[in-house]
């Protein structure tokens, strides 16, 4: 019988992780974990509770309603992966917008934001059988994780793959915004304190800038078919 293995994918925003993710989870029969999605709740919340703006974030306030905070995945069988929810809310929809991704950089440099959905995280990774991306799977949740991937793409490619994604569901929003959001992503996600996005030494660089989405996953699909047999047959 073979064994389950961790999957961990991290990488810069917008290089497709979650798409990715899902297919390899999908494919393998694993349990798919959004970490971005997490983040993104968060964030929701404090822009609901005008915790955070262009010129005020109140980290303590924040930080004293964590406990507050309860977000859950619940599987949409008409659209075939998990939804997430907060405090019982589907929030799908709304975490995607532009005005999250403004502000979950911000929340997700908060070290006890990242305590607490680190803990969630590993606690759902414990039975292994897990696919799970976000920024710092690898080097901090799942440091032992059998198989790492990290994703890259230069910004523009980045930029212009996230703009056509906002357009399609109807998001009103520049090029020049989304690629100057992508920079500022990847300064704060890099320089933060706690769990900067880091590549780690026996991780695999994927450079996705010249991929298609099928290759990608053709690449990253061979590689966990032979991490599972190598585990395997241990």
């Amino acid at each position: 019988m073979k064994k389950k293995i961790i999957i961990a994918i991290d990488g810069h925003s917008s290089t497709g992780k979650s798409t990715l993710a899902k297919q390899i989870a999908k494919t393998l029969n694993y349990i798919y974990i959004d970490t971005g999605a997490m983040y993104r709740a968060v964030t929701y919340y404090a822009l609901k509770n005008n915790l955070i703006s262009a010129n005020h974030f109140d980290k303590d306030k924040l930080i004293k309603d964590l406990d507050k905070i309860k977000i859950d995945f619940k599987f949409n069988p008409d659209k075939g992966f998990a939804e997430v929810y907060l405090n019982g809310k589907n929030i799908e929809t709304d975490i995607r917008k532009m005005i999250v991704s403004n502000f979950v950089s911000d929340i997700a440099a908060v070290p006890e934001v990242r305590e607490k959905l680190v803990a969630q995280q590993r606690e759902i990774g414990q039975q292994k059988g897990v696919v799970m991306d976000g920024r710092d799977i690898g080097s901090v949740v799942f440091p032992d994780a059998e198989l790492k991937i990290f994703m890259t793409a230069k910004p523009e490619v980045r930029a212009e793959r996230r703009y056509k994604e906002l357009k399609e569901k109807g998001q009103n929003v520049s090029k020049q915004d989304v690629l100057n959001n992508v920079i500022k992503r990847d300064k704060i996600d890099s320089e933060r304190s706690t769990s900067p996005l880091i590549q780690t030494t026996d991780a695999i660089r994927i450079d996705n800038s010249h991929l298609s989405r099928e290759e990608q996953f053709e690449m990253v699909l061979n590689l966990a078919k032979q991490k599972i047999q190598d585990h395997s047959e241990k």
